[in-house]
């Protein structure tokens, strides 16, 4: 089949036009990132060959990243079947094999930093007063009373969450950013909760 003849997608024109244009050097670098909760369906084979087809296609690479932030749904079991469906398939990751959870302490500093910013806020509300502060999709939300907490204060509760001191959901850290926003997602979310389980790769 020609370069012609190729049938075509919004992707693959789009790589065409930044390799043209000589974005990111021509190189074509994609991610799939599972989190490992479960086992692959038929929607993550379609992902999989766009990520790693699109990658081989154009000379680049693929890199598997595991979105492993959540101890209490995810295990090593489902980490190795991803690997092995994926290599079922064809595909291959070579030496980009990453988690999410190597950069746990890289993640805790920069929240600190947003902390140390007055981005963000330990709040004290729970999952059903946020919902409800949250607002709806046409009504803005309403601020938490925890919001503005000091940083010193935001910086000790934070410290003493990742120290084991509270109990599981009765605190979170928040990103401070607009509880009118259209995007309801911007809508002070939350970055840290307290959940005291083992993760299966950190401890």
């Amino acid at each position: 089949m020609t370069e012609q003849q190729k049938p075509s997608n919004f992707i693959r024109e789009i790589i065409l036009e930044h390799n043209r244009a000589g974005r990111f050097g021509g190189t074509v670098v994609t991610r799939f990132p599972p989190e490992p909760n479960g086992f692959l369906h038929i929607g993550h084979a379609k992902a999989i060959a766009i990520d790693f087809g699109m990658a081989r296609e154009f000379g680049g690479r693929c890199h598997l990243r595991f979105d492993d932030t959540n101890p209490t749904k995810e295990s090593q079991e489902y980490v190795d079947a991803i690997m092995r469906d994926i290599r079922w398939l064809g595909y291959e990751w070579g030496e980009h094999l990453y988690h999410a959870s190597d950069y746990f302490e890289q993640l805790y500093q920069w929240a600190e930093q947003l902390i140390g910013d007055g981005k963000a806020y330990v709040d004290d509300l729970s999952g059903d007063q946020i919902r409800e502060y949250r607002g709806t999709l046409t009504e803005p939300g309403r601020p938490s009373p925890y919001r503005d907490r000091s940083v010193e204060e935001n910086l000790d509760l934070f410290r003493r969450m990742r120290a084991g001191e509270f109990a599981d959901g009765s605190k979170t850290l928040r990103a401070k950013i607009d509880m009118a926003s259209p995007n309801i997602n911007l809508r002070d979310p939350v970055m840290y909760r307290i959940r005291k389980a083992t993760h299966q790769r950190t401890g």
